[in-house]
């Protein structure tokens, strides 16, 4: 008998019952997400969760994926999105998923829903494709207690907008954002940031920040938000990191070394950007912030006086001459409703086509024109591949769409939306060299969780939720151009999201598996 039991010992696990899991990937180059090198391996998924990851496996799956000549990785996770109110007109988000992207943060530059749990709770009814998380917006907060005026909140004011924070916090929010070139929160000084900042650390939120400036002011803008992570101790989180005008280009040299020396000094600050050359925001950004006060109707109004419109012109006109450029070229229409004529055309070529004088007084003028007219969004072309290339080397830098769901043909918008992951592993891994695989796949996966504590995201290892990409890194690329930006990635080929294929074949199920994610602040 003891022989006999030596004996069955040594025979081949085969011949026993193989244990069962739903889906089964086999023969895959296996990167999960902590920045070591990639090993030949299998990852068996059951119940939504990673089962078992390694070179040998002891499971028969349901739905068995010969990921053989292709990469498996944890699910991307894109930490500067703006779904805010978006989620309806595309639940499948397949721009996001057909990037790759799993998860997404949003409720970034200062702009969310203030009632952060019934907004996760309408993400959970709606069942999208991906999973949510959200920051509580300061801008929102604001406009919440005091509307859009400009002046410090009272001591009352201060309390009901830390109280709104406190809820959002204990709702489900990651953390807390900021849009500070955007109204309301260009009028915010640092101390009523700071003292929001420390509620949101009270439940281990992260602060993340639209600084104040990214060109001329750049260095004094991080260490705005260097100073409210110091104040409030609280992680920082330094989003779309750019130097932009071309005046400013190659002070990466300055402000990246910046954020490595916060760090040695104990800030816990990282940074994101997307891997282009062009930004992407409201035309109004080109207006002074007074003219901005108090919304659209009293905006209209201001810009139908002769003085005012005189004082816009002169600061747009300021604004090329310290940008060394003699027309407005470089700001593109993404999206104008009452013409989508513009959509895809400069202020340039848009004054032109008014048929006025190719001088930048009326180019201004034709910017003036649009903000009347309800305003619209813009690409603004003005970054250097040089200064991206730096910021892509440091370590704790992440990548982020700052996009929305896309819905396909609709306006000229940033390519970002649809191929900020599949640029990032095409042209600057595979091509350019700048970075490695293991590396990319650890900046689009462990470190966003880490820093945002997605804490059952971002590895591929037993237990974690099943959000997991298969690509081939010698096909993935973004085909979406500023041109012709309604075009979604290629290369991705599977992408599970929390244990259910949602991609098979580059070709969206239409299955939504996707969950609202919580902070590690919820009071339950």
């Amino acid at each position: 008998m003891k022989a006999l039991i030596i004996s069955l010992a040594f025979l081949p696990l085969a011949l026993f019952a193989q244990p069962a899991c739903d889906i089964l990937i086999i023969n895959g180059k296996i990167i999960d997400g902590t920045g070591n090198n990639w090993y030949y391996g299998n990852v068996a998924i059951k119940d939504g969760k990673i089962l078992s990851v390694g070179k040998d496996y002891y499971f028969h799956g349901a739905r068995v994926i010969d990921a053989r000549g292709m990469i498996v990785a944890p699910g991307f996770i894109d930490v500067h999105t703006h779904l805010e109110g978006d989620e309806i007109k595309d639940p499948n988000a397949t721009n996001f998923i057909l990037d790759g992207v799993t998860t997404c943060v949003t409720g970034n530059c200062g702009s969310s829903n203030t009632d952060i749990g019934k907004y996760l709770r309408w993400v959970d009814s709606l069942k999208l494709s991906i999973n949510v998380a959200s920051l509580i917006g300061h801008n929102d907060i604001r406009k919440a207690v005091m509307g859009r005026a400009n002046r410090d909140a009272t001591a009352n004011e201060m309390k009901r907008m830390e109280d709104i924070t406190e809820k959002a916090m204990k709702d489900g929010a990651v953390g807390l954002s900021t849009g500070l070139i955007y109204i309301p929160g260009t009028y915010t000084k640092t101390p009523e940031i700071v003292s929001l900042a420390k509620i949101a650390s009270k439940y281990h939120g992260v602060y993340a920040t639209h600084m104040r400036d990214e060109g001329d002011s750049v260095t004094y803008a991080i260490e705005e938000a260097l100073t409210i992570g110091r104040e409030a101790h609280i992680p920082v989180e330094i989003s779309h990191f750019k130097l932009s005008g071309q005046h400013n280009w190659g002070r990466s040299k300055v402000t990246v070394p910046m954020i490595e020396k916060a760090r040695k000094e104990g800030i816990e600050v990282t940074i994101d950007q997307y891997p282009y050359t062009a930004s992407s925001t409201s035309i109004s950004t080109l207006i002074p912030d007074e003219i901005l006060a108090d919304g659209q109707d009293s905006i209209k109004a201001r810009l139908q006086r002769p003085e005012v419109k005189k004082y816009v012109v002169k600061s747009i006109l300021e604004r090329l001459k310290k940008r060394k450029l003699k027309h407005l070229s470089y700001a593109v229409i993404a999206y104008f409703a009452p013409d989508t004529s513009y959509n895809g055309k400069s202020i340039e070529q848009i004054n032109l086509m008014k048929g006025r004088k190719h001088k930048a007084k009326y180019e201004a003028e034709t910017v003036i024109d649009i903000m009347m007219a309800g305003g619209a969004s813009a690409v603004f072309h003005g970054m250097s591949e040089e200064d991206i290339k730096r910021i892509m080397q440091y370590p704790f830098n992440m990548f982020a769409s700052d996009a929305t769901i896309r819905v396909l043909n609709a306006g000229m918008p940033h390519p970002r939306g649809y191929g900020t992951n599949a640029r990032v592993l095409s042209k600057y891994v595979r091509e350019e060299k700048v970075i490695s695989l293991e590396e990319a796949i650890r900046r689009m996966t462990s470190l966003p969780a880490q820093k945002f504590q997605l804490k059952d995201r971002g590895l591929l290892k037993e237990g974690m939720a099943a959000d997991i990409v298969i690509f081939d890194e010698n096909e993935v690329k973004d085909v979406s151009t500023f041109d012709k930006p309604h075009a979604y990635s290629k290369g991705f080929h599977f992408v599970i999201v929390n244990g259910v294929l949602t991609v098979n074949y580059e070709k969206h199920l239409g299955v939504r598996a996707g969950k609202a994610i919580c902070g590690p602040g919820t009071v339950k």
